[in-house]
């Protein structure tokens, strides 16, 4: 049974899309889409031809409503530490991606939802959309990175009222919180996002991924650090072929043309 469509956008072959594909379960999260995710990512990791990736969920209700209760409900400490590692690991795949990843939020993004969303890099809601973490009302808490990346995203106290209070919230004010990027009437949601794509797609691929480093290591680690790291990095970049098409470029007052060299 097929967990997880993994494909080229048509027209745009540098675009991947990825999809939870159980609508029937509202794109819910177990073990086996877990690991199905994690292939995913690591093939697109791999492809040359691959410059940015578009995450979403099948279905017209849900980008992810959650993990999957029925069989989570019956697993033991043990399994239930190991099934948070296992999403845990599929998450940072994710965030550590030296390609940009967009998640497309078409609906309900709770509990490992969110989970996955904030592991993006970027997020696009449709205005219809809803996130939370409403583990408290299972008498769980968030297990897949809830707690530590909404705490970095939105602050302390937007962290403790959604996992406390366990209630969604609309995404109006997940945007207002600094969750979501950008939120787009739902009639827009793929083509707004498929723009953002797009223009990911033209960009330099090695100064996107110099970006992303950045941001990863300067989040962990002090300023002197994170500096000294960006200075490393954007070193670096005098080495590629793109830094000297892009500088070329505009002095020519012309479009670059970058080659991921």
């Amino acid at each position: 049974m097929l967990l997880v469509e993994d494909r080229p956008i048509e027209g745009h072959g540098t675009i991947r899309r990825i999809a939870i594909d159980r609508p029937e379960r509202l794109n819910a999260l177990n073990a086996a889409t877990l690991d199905a995710l994690h292939a995913a990512f690591d093939a697109a990791a791999a492809d040359p031809a691959v410059r940015v990736i578009v995450l979403t969920g099948s279905g017209p209700k849900a980008f992810v409503a959650g993990a999957d209760i029925a069989e989570m409900s019956a697993l033991s400490p043990v399994e239930g530490r190991d099934f948070s590692l296992r999403g845990t690991r599929m998450m940072r795949r994710m965030e550590t991606m030296p390609k940009p990843v967009i998640a497309m939020i078409n609906g309900f993004a709770l509990g490992g939802g969110l989970e996955l969303a904030m592991a993006c890099h970027l997020r696009i809601a449709a205005d219809t959309a809803k996130v939370g973490q409403p583990e408290i009302n299972l008498g769980l808490i968030p297990g897949f990175g809830g707690t530590q990346r909404l705490l970095r995203l939105a602050g302390r106290a937007a962290t403790l009222e959604l996992c406390l209070l366990g209630a969604p919230i609309d995404a109006a004010r997940a945007h207002a919180l600094g969750i979501v990027n950008r939120v787009v009437p739902a009639a827009d949601l793929e083509a707004d996002t498929m723009k953002i794509a797009e223009q990911l797609a033209a960009s330099a691929p090695l100064a996107l991924r110099g970006m992303l480093d950045c941001v990863n290591v300067g989040g962990e680690c002090g300023i002197e650090e994170g500096l000294e790291y960006e200075s490393a990095q954007f070193g670096l970049i005098f080495s590629t072929e793109d830094m000297r098409e892009g500088t070329k470029a505009f002095l020519e007052r012309r479009k670059p043309v970058f080659s991921g060299r």
